[in-house]
C-alpha cells in the first residue's frame, strides 16, 4: 500500500490506511518476536515492492544470472526489513501500553527510523512515505517541517483514526481533530510566501537528453559517437543561459577529454552559455577518481559526488567482493568520494548547487548545499533504473526537495525525466522518458530561505524523541499499574 500511494501511482489514501493497518497489527500482537515479525514482513513488502528496481540493476547491468539476481535483491530488502522489525519491537515494549502517547509514539518510531535510514551504512533514503502528499494539502507544511514533518502528519492520522476507535475517550478525539486540523491548515500554508524571486531576467535552460543504452555506453568503439551525438544536439542550443548535459555523459576521465571540451567550451563561451556536464574526474591527489559535473564556457567550478552508490559507484568489503561476479566490477564503480566542504558552480553572477543521482534523495545534503544557492541543478543516468518505477520515485523525490528549500531545481538526465522544477516543488516542463529529446524551458533565481531551509529536521525530530520518551513514561505507568 505504501509504495502505491508514492509515485508513479499517487494513490495517497493508501499510505495513511497502511500505516493504520500496521499499528492495527501491532496492537493485537502478544509479543515482542510477533511485533518484530510483522514489523519485518511490513518492511520486506515495503521494499521488496517499492526497491524492486535493484533487481534490475543487478540483473540487466550487473550481468547477474537470474537465481543470483533474485538472492541478491531478496537479501537487500530482507535487509533493510530489519530496521522495520526493530521498529516494531520497540513501539511493543517502550509503547504499546501508553494509551494516547503510545499512538504519537508509533509516529514519532516511524519518522526516526526514516531518519536513520538518511544516513546509517552511507543510507538508503527511499520510499518516506511523506513523498506521496508532494501534491496534497499536506505539502504546505513542507518548507516548514521537510519530508520527516509529512511523514509524521501522514503516520499521526492514521494512528489516530485507530486510536479514537479502539480508545473513544476524549483525549483520542482531540487528538484526531487536531491531526485532521493540520490538512487544511496545510492548504492554507501553501498559499504563504516564504522567499522571493530575484530581481533578475529568467534564466533560459536546455536540457540535453541524449537517451544513450547503458549498454553502449561504456565501450570503446561507442565513445566517438558520443561525443558526436552531444555536440550535434547542443550546438543549435547555443546561446541560452545554462545548458545542461547528465550524469557521466562523456564517457571518459576529465584530462583525456580536453580535445572534445575545451571547443565546446570555447563555442559556449562564445555565446554567452554556461555548459555543465557531468564527467569522471581525477582526484586532486592521482590516486582515485570522482563522479563529477564540471562548468565550461560561462559557468566555472566543479563537484564531486559525496553520496555514492554502494556497488555501483565503490564496493564495499572490495578486497573480498571484487571480481566474483560481474556485478561487483561494473564499470565506474572505483570512484572516491568528495570532500563535504565544495564550494557552489558559478553561471556568470549566480551560484548553483550541484547534485548527482542518488544525492538529491538525502534531504540534510541538499539543505546545506542550497542555502546559498541560487538555483539548484541535479543530473542523473537513470539507465540503471530500466523501465521500472525507480525513475518517478527519483523525480517525485526531486520536486521535495525543490519545495523544502524554495528553489527552482533543474534535472538533467539520460533518459528521462528531465524536468524544470519550479520553487513550489511543480513540474513546470518535462520531457518523455527512453528518447533522445532537448528539453527547453526557464527557471527564475529565487532569494531568501525557508523555515527548513534554516533549521532544518532538528525541530521534527526533537519533538519525534521527546514524544517517545513521554509515551515510555506512560508505558511504564500502566505497565506498573496493571
Amino acid at each position: 500500500m505504501t509504495t502505491l500511494s508514492l509515485a508513479p501511482y499517487a494513490w495517497w489514501p493508501l499510505g495513511v490506511l497502511s500505516c493504520y493497518l500496521l499499528l492495527w497489527l501491532l496492537k493485537q500482537v502478544h509479543s515482542g518476536a510477533g511485533a518484530a515479525w510483522i514489523g519485518w514482513f511490513y518492511g520486506a513488502g515495503l521494499f521488496g515492492s517499492g526497491a524492486s528496481w535493484v533487481y534490475v540493476s543487478i540483473h540487466t547491468y550487473g550481468n547477474a544470472p537470474t537465481f543470483l539476481a533474485v538472492i541478491l535483491t531478496t537479501l537487500f530488502c530482507g535487509g533493510l526489513a530489519l530496521l522495520s522489525a526493530l521498529s516494531a519491537w520497540l513501539f511493543y515494549r517502550f509503547l504499546r501500553q501508553a494509551g494516547l502517547m503510545s499512538y504519537l509514539g508509533f509516529a514519532s518510531l516511524w519518522v526516526i527510523f526514516e531518519w536513520l535510514r538518511s544516513w546509517l551504512l552511507t543510507g538508503f533514503p527511499w520510499l518516506y512515505i511523506g513523498y506521496a502528499h508532494i501534491d496534497t494539502w499536506l505539502s504546505g507544511w513542507v518548507p516548514i517541517t521537510g519530508i520527516f514533518g509529512i511523514s509524521f502528519l501522514c503516520a499521526v492520522t492514521g494512528a489516530a483514526i485507530l486510536g479514537y476507535q479502539i480508545e473513544r475517550s476524549r483525549p483520542c478525539l482531540a487528538a484526531l481533530g487536531l491531526t485532521l486540523a493540520c490538512w487544511p491548515l496545510g492548504w492554507y500554508l501553501s498559499t504563504q510566501t516564504w522567499v522571493q524571486q530575484a530581481d533578475a531576467p529568467p534564466v533560459s535552460v536546455v536540457m540535453i537528453q541524449a537517451n544513450i543504452s547503458q549498454e553502449l555506453k561504456w565501450l570503446p568503439e561507442y565513445y566517438q559517437p558520443t561525443l558526436d551525438l552531444y555536440a550535434t544536439m547542443t550546438e543549435p542550443e547555443l546561446g541560452a543561459d545554462i545548458i545542461i548535459w547528465p550524469e557521466a555523459a562523456i564517457p571518459n576521465y576529465f584530462h583525456r577529454a580536453s580535445g572534445f571540451l575545451d571547443p565546446m567550451s570555447q563555442q559556449a563561451a562564445d555565446t554567452d552559455s554556461a555548459l555543465l556536464t557531468g564527467i569522471p574526474h581525477l582526484s586532486s591527489d592521482g590516486t582515485g577518481y570522482h563522479n563529477s559535473i564540471v562548468g565550461l564556457g560561462k559557468a566555472s567550478g566543479r563537484y564531486h559526488k559525496q553520496r555514492l552508490v554502494p556497488f555501483g559507484e565503490y564496493v564495499p568489503l572490495e578486497s573480498w567482493l571484487r571480481g566474483l561476479i560481474a556485478f561487483f566490477d561494473l564499470p565506474m564503480s572505483h570512484f572516491s568520494q568528495g570532500p563535504a566542504d565544495q564550494a557552489l558552480l558559478k553561471v556568470d553572477t549566480m551560484l548553483v548547487a550541484p547534485f548527482i543521482c542518488y544525492e538529491i534523495v538525502y534531504p540534510e545534503l541538499v539543505r546545506q548545499q542550497s542555502a546559498q544557492a541560487d538555483l539548484l541543478v541535479t543530473i542523473s543516468n537513470d539507465s540503471w533504473f530500466g523501465q521500472s518505477i525507480g525513475p518517478l520515485q527519483h523525480l517525485q523525490m526531486a520536486r521535495m526537495r525543490a519545495l523544502e528549500n524554495g528553489r527552482y531545481l533543474l534535472r538533467g538526465t539520460n533518459n528521462g525525466v528531465s524536468a524544470i522544477i519550479d520553487a513550489k516543488g511543480a513540474i513546470i516542463q518535462q520531457s518523455p522518458q527512453f528518447e533522445a529529446t532537448i528539453l527547453r524551458g526557464e527557471a527564475f533565481r529565487m532569494s531568501g530561505q525557508t523555515p527548513f531551509s534554516r533549521w532544518g529536521n532538528w525541530p521534527t525530530l526533537i519533538t519525534c524523541f521527546l514524544m517517545l520518551a513521554i509515551g515510555h513514561r506512560h508505558h511504564q505507568r500502566c505497565a506498573d499499574d496493571s
